[in-house]
């Protein structure tokens, strides 16, 4: 498991945790996908 897959994974627990704390779950987890995926593409273009 690399450190971009960390993140998104990170972020996916993050959402869904905010997404239960407001009612729903699976809107958060997708909130968060789409976060980590975005920070895991700028962690790779600032590296090269």
């Amino acid at each position: 498991m690399n450190k971009g897959d960390v993140i998104i994974y990170a972020c996916v627990i993050i959402g869904a945790g905010i997404g239960l704390a407001l009612g729903s779950a699976f809107p958060g987890v997708l909130v968060g996908l789409g976060v980590g995926y975005l920070i895991k593409i700028s962690l790779n273009n600032e590296e090269k």
